[in-house]
């Protein structure tokens, strides 16, 4: 070994970095915060999902209004559909299709006095307009 390298050995080790134990903490806290709020938000996406699956399934299933509300009830029904009933469905005629939409805000209480709004809406309206040359 040379002279400059057994001097770096032989130095005293500098001080190791990493995370302190109140930053483990407080990362751990961020991290349970986010887990706890994800538990609150999941049912309120999968209640969307079921009800913009219901809503595609729905929108062929009669050619009336009543119809077509019907259909909706029977779908939240089983699928225990809580935030939107048949009579907050947009149910309009384009042509010869049949177009459903909705809209609506889901709130989630998160903290005592703090809540989490989320907006959902959907269509069955073609998402991109395809024009007939």
């Amino acid at each position: 070994m040379t002279g400059r390298g057994r001097a770096r050995v032989l130095a005293a080790p500098q001080r190791q970095r990493g995370i302190s134990l109140i930053g483990l903490f407080l990362v751990g806290l961020i991290v349970v915060a986010l887990i706890a709020l994800g538990f609150k938000v999941i049912p309120a996406v999968v209640e969307y999902v079921a009800i913009e699956r219901a809503v595609q399934k729905i929108r062929n299933e009669g050619s009336t209004v009543r119809e077509i509300q019907a259909a909706f009830d029977r779908h939240a029904t089983i699928d225990d559909i809580t935030s939107i009933s048949s009579r907050d469905l947009d149910i309009t005629k384009e042509g010869d299709r049949i177009v459903v939409s909705y809209a609506y805000a889901k709130k989630i209480p998160v903290l005592d006095n703090v809540s989490l709004v989320i907006d959902f809406s959907g269509t069955t309206r073609d998402r991109q307009r395809r024009d007939i040359p």
